[in-house]
């Protein structure tokens, strides 16, 4: 007889969570996360919530905003359009929701966080090289060589 190896129910947690960093752009539902968890939707709730204080509809919001936040100050698309990319269905809820969480509008936001590179007063091709990671792909030797 084998022996079967018992799994936390925070490593099925860990899974549901993951499901919802990688693929919180989609329709995903406190069902979908549950079966990832190989839990019922009612219990996976719970303890979801127990572990990480929020509930997996609250974490997926969070990580939707997040993602917005970053798109916001990344890209020029419309309000609109990062909404749709990050999966929200309305978005008049997503302004809400957005609100709450920043405290300002995506708009807002976007115009309170300028981009570095308009606040940069040396020419672009300087800050470049002045940034540029410096990993070296090949050894450099400071002992003398072996006589």
């Amino acid at each position: 007889m084998g022996c079967v190896a018992h799994v936390p129910i925070a490593r099925h947690l860990l899974r549901a969570r993951d499901l919802a960093d990688t693929r919180y752009s989609e329709t995903l539902t406190v069902a979908d996360m549950a079966a990832a968890a190989s839990l019922s939707p009612a219990h996976f709730s719970r303890r979801f919530k127990a572990v990480f204080g929020e509930s997996p509809h609250q974490y997926l919001l969070t990580r939707r905003l997040e993602r917005a936040a970053a798109l916001l100050l990344a890209t020029d698309w419309t309000v609109t359009a990062i909404g749709v990319a990050v999966g929200v269905r309305s978005i008049g809820s997503f302004t809400t929701s957005f609100r709450r969480m920043y405290g300002m509008t995506p708009q807002t936001y976007r115009a309170a966080h300028l981009p570095a590179a308009r606040l940069v007063r040396i020419p672009r091709c300087v800050a470049m090289a002045y940034a540029r990671p410096r990993n070296r792909t090949f050894r450099e030797d400071t002992a003398s060589p072996a006589a």
